[in-house]
């Protein structure tokens, strides 16, 4: 139907590039990659071992792509990251992001050069794997204040519920509003309203340690989870945290109110789950508030 000839044509039009690997890592062949947006040419790798061109971790990862689609000879399919730091000679020359690809693996009927071979049509999908963390960013992030909404926290919780019924890991969590928070939309405006939560955002993500996650759960209530922190070392964090935003809010022009009051609790062994803490937690703040409000309790049972 084609000559020999015209099927070598097709071949090298192909937008993606396609590599015949040996088992043994060997570059036999390259067809293909002709979308010059997303490839370079690589013929230069024919003959080649990719021990020879990759870091070893990555050249390993590779052999063992290969070994699973001889092994199964059925279509395997991967997902993958290659980053300048992952080729010999690339450390500081290459991309500064890594660039994803799909892998397509098919095992081949045929030895090349005495060895089993596979086919690996590698597609570009960097910019779908963009878009795919853009969207998961949406989905966990606070629109207004940029920190992780109520659906991610849950999972932080249970996360951190789930380490320390495995392992003893201790978390603390802190749970806070903003005193008279009312009184700051209906005299000055929920535009200033917002503007106060982006402002113990923004405190938050200055005075918190990069391990600790700050959520807004809804409102004008915010939530602390600190890892690996029993409560009596989280009381100071917790401490300053308050007075740091009483600082901001007086700043903006809010004397007297925007206080805030919050509660904090470490999980227990009788926790059952991370419900348990939040209830804790909830409870202190309310102590806190009926307790004057613009202070920080720690939960204790009654």
């Amino acid at each position: 139907m084609f000559s020999e000839q015209q099927l070598m044509a097709i071949l090298t039009a192909l937008p993606d590039p396609a590599f015949i690997l040996t088992r043994s890592g060997r570059y036999a062949a390259i067809y293909g990659g002709a979308d010059s947006r997303y490839y370079h040419d690589g013929s230069a790798l024919i003959g080649k071992y990719m021990h020879e061109v990759l870091h070893d971790e990555k050249s390993n990862w590779f052999s063992g792509e290969i070994a699973k689609a001889l092994a199964s000879g059925a279509l395997h399919i991967v997902e993958y990251e290659l980053a300048a730091s992952d080729v010999r000679g690339l450390e500081t020359a290459g991309p500064d992001q890594p660039i994803w690809f799909e892998g397509r693996i098919q095992a081949l009927n045929f030895q090349v050069n005495g060895e089993d071979a596979v086919l690996w049509v590698a597609s570009n999908i960097t910019a779908r794997k963009e878009l795919e963390e853009q969207l998961r960013m949406q989905s966990e992030t606070d629109s207004l204040t940029g920190l992780i909404n109520r659906r991610k926290l849950i999972d932080v919780l249970a996360a951190n519920y789930d380490i320390f019924r495995r392992y003893q890991t201790p978390a603390t969590v802190f749970m806070f509003d903003i005193d008279a928070f009312k009184s700051i939309n209906d005299k000055h405006g929920h535009m200033k309203g917002d503007l106060a939560l982006q402002t113990i955002a923004a405190v938050c993500r200055s005075e918190l340690r990069t391990t600790d996650y700050a959520a807004r759960l809804g409102g004008d209530e915010f939530v602390v989870i600190m890892p690996h922190t029993r409560s009596e070392d989280a009381s100071p964090i917790v401490e300053r945290l308050r007075l740091r935003i009483g600082d901001a809010m007086r700043d903006l022009g809010f004397d007297g109110i925007g206080t805030i009051s919050g509660g904090f609790s470490e999980l227990i062994a009788g926790d059952i789950s991370f419900t348990e803490v939040m209830r804790r937690v909830d409870d202190a703040l309310y102590k806190a508030k009926r307790g004057g409000r613009n202070q920080v309790v720690a939960y204790t049972a009654d």
